[in-house]
């Protein structure tokens, strides 16, 4: 077996309407379907290389061997995709990101999309952009998103083929902006797997599971229709819903710093003023801000003004994962 490389690309999404919960943990089968919309300037690059000299699978990350629990889980993952596909060989995995990890900017999404896209090619699967978005999800639930391009919904399905994201509408349909106020660039305490694995012991969660069809609509429709002020109410609620059955589960969860709510109580008088802005967190303290293009640079203004904010990362909607560099063999 000679040794050859693949390099892809991937990018992070914000949910709108959330995945938190799953109908199976082993395949993270989710417990509702969720809306996304991924992030065109923030990046993960990631080369897997089949070497016949390796003893077992590698994994680089951010110029750090990695080893311990995320080694684990990225070997996990590859075993699966080796059992399903009847593929063998281990591999080298260098991947980077231009973004803090594992704060809740959905950073394993869009390490698993580019693995999975990588791998894929690598050995050799010709699969459709679905079955890509299928698989990516068996890694990490919310890479299933940062498959395809643009806005994405990722149907809930009840086994392991039909749970899949579909983009709803490309990046240029409506140009939204997302700007993250970064108030924690640290790992945190309580990873999104550990928490999904608790999200059926918060008396919440039945509930937000079965209005989730409402917001669904709700959102796609604000979507289509270019509508801030339903998308906003929309998303703003769903994010509160999502961290209220995290802070209600046993034990509870608080994702939440003091910054994160200055942040959501100013993006609320910003809105108020007529300021195309709105907010949402995914499973940390981070606040996205979502805007009009028309508004990004209002908004980026206005967060700095704000004490305890780190730093301000922000992006366009972007596109879905793709291979950027294949090699031959050598």
């Amino acid at each position: 077996m000679k040794t050859y490389s693949v390099t892809a690309k991937a990018h992070p999404n914000i949910a709108f309407i959330k995945y938190w919960g799953n109908q199976d943990d082993s395949l993270r089968l989710p417990s509702n379907g969720s809306i996304s919309m991924n992030l065109a300037d923030l990046n993960t690059t990631t080369t897997v290389t089949r070497n016949p000299s390796l003893k077992s699978d590698h994994l680089e990350l951010n110029g750090a061997t990695q080893s311990g629990p995320t080694l684990r889980r990225i070997q996990q993952y590859l075993n699966l995709i080796r059992k399903i596909y009847k593929r063998d060989g281990f591999l080298e995995i260098i991947s980077t990101n231009d973004f803090p990890m594992s704060a809740g900017l959905a950073s394993s999404a869009s390490a698993f999309a580019a693995l999975s896209i990588a791998v894929a090619h690598l050995f050799d699967l010709h699969l459709s952009q679905i079955e890509l978005s299928a698989i990516a999800r068996l890694g990490s639930g919310s890479a299933c998103r940062s498959i395809p391009r643009g806005y994405c919904e990722w149907k809930t399905g009840s086994r392991h083929e039909d749970s899949y994201a579909t983009t709803i509408a490309h990046e240029h349909h409506w140009p939204l902006w997302d700007c993250i106020a970064v108030v924690e660039n640290k790992p945190k305490e309580v990873s999104s797997t550990k928490g999904h694995s608790m999200a059926d012991s918060s008396p919440l969660q039945q509930v937000r599971v079965m209005d989730t069809q409402r917001r669904l609509d709700i959102c796609r429709n604000a979507i289509i229709k270019k509508d801030f002020g339903a998308l906003s109410e929309i998303i703003e609620l769903d994010s509160n819903m999502m961290h209220a059955v995290m802070m209600t589960s046993t034990p509870p969860i608080l994702y939440w710093q003091p910054t994160s709510l200055l942040i959501m109580q100013e993006v609320k008088k910003m809105h108020q003023k007529g300021t195309a802005a709105a907010y949402t967190l995914d499973a940390g303290p981070n606040v996205h801000v979502i805007c009009t293009e028309e508004s990004y640079e209002k908004v980026e203004d206005n967060l700095r003004n704000i004490p305890g904010i780190i730093e301000i990362l922000k992006s366009p909607s972007g596109s879905g994962a793709s291979v950027i560099q294949p090699t031959s063999p050598n």
